[in-house]
């Protein structure tokens, strides 16, 4: 029996707009970055990031945990809602490189997302049928995440 390699399907792309980062305590390691807009665009889905929602996250030694929920909405005016989970773990030198806003890769940095997408539209059922993976990088208050459906 041979093993079943699982493809990957390019769905959109996601730049997502942030704000700085609000430590929660008195402790760096859990902060909020409020979600203040952005776009989506690609084969499957075109639409905006609407100013709602915020991603948490929590750094444990070198890993950060990502946990971030937000609106998109479709170019013919569908909400939907966006779940987005995920690990950010960049090697040191990378690490620098990202914090003096020097552009860095996917394939530099390990900044994997996984999707659960919610909403009511036909036209967009098709995304809560199916798992979504996403390869992220950051630019300049931005997070653009390359999502694809797991075949």
């Amino acid at each position: 029996m041979s093993a079943f390699e699982p493809g990957l399907e390019f769905v959109f792309e996601l730049k997502v707009r942030v704000d700085d980062p609000l430590r929660v305590g008195g402790t760096p390691d859990l902060n909020v970055t409020p979600i203040v807009g952005g776009t989506v665009s690609g084969p499957r889905l075109n639409g905006r990031v609407l100013p709602v929602g915020a991603d948490w996250w929590v750094t444990r030694g070198a890993t950060t945990q990502l946990d971030a929920r937000y609106l998109i909405e479709a170019d013919d005016g569908a909400a939907i809602d966006v779940v987005n989970r995920g690990y950010w773990h960049p090697q040191d030198s990378v690490e620098q490189r990202v914090h003096a806003g020097k552009k860095v890769g996917e394939a530099e940095l390990y900044y994997r997302t996984a999707f659960v997408f919610q909403t009511g539209a036909e036209a967009h059922r098709w995304l809560t049928e199916a798992q979504f993976v996403g390869y992220a990088r950051s630019e300049p208050d931005t997070v653009c995440i390359r999502v694809f459906r797991l075949r």
